[in-house]
C-alpha cells in the first residue's frame, strides 16, 4: 500500500492559494482542504465557493475535510463540485450511511473522520461504506497544534479492524504530522498523511513533502502491520 501525502492549505497563505497549491503540485498526491464553519469547530476557514475556484487552478485532486455541522446536507455538493475525496465527521453526521453513499454516487471517494477521544470500534460496521478513515491526531479546529500520541493505539486498532475486514480503506492522520511524528504514524498503520505547518512553514514546500514521504515510506517498510 503506497504512502500518500496530502499537504493542508490550512497552513498556506489564503491570499495566494493557487500559488500555494502549485508549490506542492510536483510532490504531493492530494491537496487537503479543511472546511470549518465556526460551529462544529471554533474556527472559520473556507467553503464551497473557494473549493470550486481552487479546482480551476490546480491539477492536484482535492481532499475536502468537512469539519462542519450538518455534513449530511453539505457534503454531496463538494463531491458534485469535483472534490476527489470528501470526509465527513462521525460526531456531526446524523445519517452517515446515506451521506457516504451520496458522496460516492457523485463520483468521489468517501471518508469518515473521528476526533481524538472518539473510539474507532463503533464504526467498524461502516467500513464497507468508506474509502478512507481519518483519525485526528490533534483536536480539530486549528493548525500548528502538537501531535497527540494518545491516538497511536487507536490507529493501531483501526489498522487491525481494516485488515481483519479485508477492506480497501485508507487510514489518514491529520494534525501535528511532521518529521518528528510521521514515522510513528506510519508504524501504527497510517498510509495517508496530512501535513500543514511542516510543509508550508518550510522554505521549499515540495522538498518538505518529499522528505516526509521518504520517512513514512521507510517506517512503513519495516512496520509490523505490513507483515
Amino acid at each position: 500500500m503506497a504512502v500518500q501525502m496530502a499537504p493542508s492549505i490550512l497552513s498556506a497563505d489564503f491570499a495566494r492559494l493557487a500559488d500555494e497549491a502549485g508549490a506542492v503540485s510536483g510532490a504531493a498526491d492530494w491537496l487537503h482542504v479543511d472546511v470549518m464553519d465556526y460551529h462544529f469547530v471554533p474556527n472559520l476557514t473556507l467553503g464551497l465557493p473557494v473549493v470550486q475556484s481552487l479546482l480551476k487552478h490546480t491539477g492536484l485532486p482535492l481532499d475536502c475535510h468537512l469539519m462542519i455541522d450538518d455534513p449530511d446536507r453539505w457534503a454531496p455538493a463538494y463531491a458534485e463540485a469535483g472534490a476527489r475525496n470528501v470526509t465527513i465527521h462521525a460526531e456531526a453526521a446524523q445519517s452517515p450511511v446515506r451521506t457516504l453513499r451520496m458522496i460516492r454516487s457523485a463520483g468521489s471517494r468517501a471518508g469518515l473522520g473521528i476526533n481524538p477521544t472518539t473510539p474507532v470500534e463503533p464504526y467498524e460496521d461502516l467500513l464497507p461504506e468508506l474509502d478512507m478513515l481519518l483519525l485526528m491526531t490533534v483536536e480539530p479546529g486549528f493548525g500548528g497544534q502538537p501531535f497527540l500520541d494518545m491516538v497511536l493505539p487507536k490507529l493501531r486498532r483501526a489498522r487491525e479492524l481494516v485488515s481483519r475486514r479485508g477492506a480497501e480503506v485508507w487510514l489518514q492522520v491529520d494534525g501535528g504530522v511532521s518529521e518528528e511524528t510521521i514515522e510513528r504514524c506510519a508504524d501504527a498503520g497510517a498510509d495517508v498523511f496530512v501535513a500543514g505547518s511542516a510543509v508550508y512553514s518550510a522554505d521549499d514546500p515540495a522538498a518538505a513533502v518529499r522528505s516526509l514521504r521518504s520517512l513514512a515510506e521507510q517506517a512503513t517498510a519495516r512496520a509490523a502491520w505490513r507483515a
